[in-house]
């Protein structure tokens, strides 16, 4: 492995100031059973493999990738609302210090849970059709027997206000609202018990284009307001663009490029980026019409069944036999702070 890897081997305790969060050898895998009642593994799908990086305290990390490629999984594994297969997560938690998540026991787990909350995806299924707006977003102080029934109210009113709702609507059911203040309510949520790391899901997919720039300013006021720290899941790279720091680039559950988000955008190395970045549209018919569109042969390989070597070498236009079939390259630092996993990287200027 690169030296980054061996960088995270430290003692977490060691784990520096300005890191909130540090994802160590990473892996999740589901078993694939057959016979009678499924009592057979005959397999695992792959869906985390063997991934590591870090979260700065106060920036956006932002994770991209294909549907299927292990974002969604990623996220769920690093807040425990997956069981690890194997690997670390060290978060530093303002009352616990630095707490390995991925081997907390359940007391442990739920007093951090407090600092770590999650945004999903789909805000018609993530609310609870039967619960009020103020039952929704008191919902986590309840559970947490954090104040009581008249602070909880007043907290609820409180976050209404901050994510752009009436206090009013506190007595409403999700059926009353849109999708946009759907996901608003969801965010209130997220924010009841103060957190300070937080997960974003897609959380702008399953909106109208005109609502998700209302949602991404929201999220970046949020930020600069109480000081939080996203890891920002998305497949739409212009989404990414505009809220994320960095930008991590996943290809079936691996990490294949990581850096600074215009070093990213501007010079990608990692010849999967150069082919999501040129499927990015362009506004300007002009340049829209020049430029060089990467198209990427083949499907992407089942996860139970990864290709040898460079997963991405079975779709690579620079693959080369007897190199990226076999080795499987290492996660290494090209220029400060980027990190590719690329036997052949190679610099382009893209425009996006």
């Amino acid at each position: 492995m690169s030296d980054t890897v061996e960088e995270v081997q430290v003692d977490p305790s060691q784990l520096p100031d300005d890191i909130i969060m540090r994802v160590n050898h990473l892996v999740k895998e589901f078993p694939i059973s057959k016979g009678v009642f499924f009592k057979k593994q005959v397999g695992a799908v792959q869906a985390v493999s063997d991934i590591s990086f870090e979260i700065r305290e106060g920036e956006t990390l932002g994770l991209v990738g294909e549907s299927g490629c292990g974002k969604s999984t990623t996220a769920r594994t690093v807040l425990r609302l997956l069981e690890p297969t194997a690997g670390d997560v060290y978060f530093r938690s303002k009352e616990r210090g630095v707490v390995n998540v991925a081997t907390a026991d359940r007391r442990v787990l739920n007093d951090i849970r407090e600092e770590i909350q999650i945004v999903f995806q789909d805000p018609y299924a993530s609310l609870n059709p039967r619960m009020t707006v103020a039952s929704i977003i008191a919902e986590p102080m309840t559970v947490h027997d954090e104040g009581n029934k008249q602070s909880r109210l007043d907290r609820v009113k409180e976050l209404l206000k901050v994510v752009g709702l009436s206090p009013e609507h506190a007595n409403r059911y999700p059926h009353e609202f849109s999708g946009g203040q759907r996901q608003r309510i969801g965010i209130a949520r997220a924010l009841a018990l103060r957190p300070t790391f937080m997960v974003l899901d897609e959380p702008v997919s399953a909106l109208d284009v005109s609502i998700q720039a209302q949602v991404l300013n929201l999220l970046d006021d949020l930020q600069e307001e109480f000081g939080l720290t996203y890891l920002f899941i998305a497949h739409d790279l212009s989404v990414v663009r505009h809220i994320s720091d960095r930008v991590a680039v996943m290809y079936l559950g691996k990490m294949v490029e990581l850096a600074d988000r215009d070093a990213l955008y501007d010079r990608p190395m990692h010849p999967y980026t150069h082919a999501l970045l040129s499927a990015v549209p362009i506004p300007d018919p002009t340049i829209e019409h020049q430029r060089e569109r990467i198209l990427l042969e083949g499907d992407i390989p089942h996860p139970s069944n990864p290709p040898s070597g460079c997963r991405f070498h079975t779709r690579c236009p620079v693959a080369q036999e007897g190199k990226c079939d076999v080795d499987e390259p290492e996660f290494r630092e090209l220029e400060p702070d980027h990190w590719v996993a690329c036997h052949f990287p190679e610099i382009k200027q893209v425009v996006v």
